[in-house]
């Protein structure tokens, strides 16, 4: 499981006060792009290949500008060509979960236009970091 912490800023929130619904995502993108780096795959445009097919967002609670939020992902199926991550967003004062979010992501030849399999190296750095759900 990977963690880090996020502040809510002004700017992510709605007119009724609470984090917009769509920061969220920004959250998750967030998340995964920590989740990788941690793993230490290059983070360059010029050489990602894993693109978002597929994301979800489960609202629970509500969440407030300037509430420190902590992001805590895990990778939770590895597959061929596709990997899928979940993500609990919990307030940090409180430990209280305000959102639950998924994705799954597809190893994609740009060059090409279409999806391949992970490599095996990448492959095995993934697999070392699965979560028994």
């Amino acid at each position: 499981m990977h963690e880090f912490e996020v502040n809510v800023r002004f700017s992510e929130t709605d007119a009724l006060g609470h984090i917009n619904n769509t920061s969220y995502f920004i959250y998750l993108e967030e998340a995964r792009m920590k989740f990788f780096e941690a793993l230490g795959l290059a983070m360059k445009v010029e050489s990602w290949n894993f693109l978002l097919a597929s994301t979800k967002c489960d609202f629970i609670a509500q969440g407030y500008f300037n509430q420190l939020l902590t992001i805590r992902s895990s990778l939770i199926k590895v597959g061929t060509k596709s990997c899928e991550m979940a993500h609990d967003i919990l307030c940090s004062q409180t430990g209280e979960v305000i959102a639950k979010g998924s994705e799954v992501l597809v190893f994609f030849n740009f060059l090409n236009q279409k999806s391949e399999p992970i490599p095996e190296m990448i492959k095995g750095k993934l697999i070392s970091h699965l979560v028994e759900n």
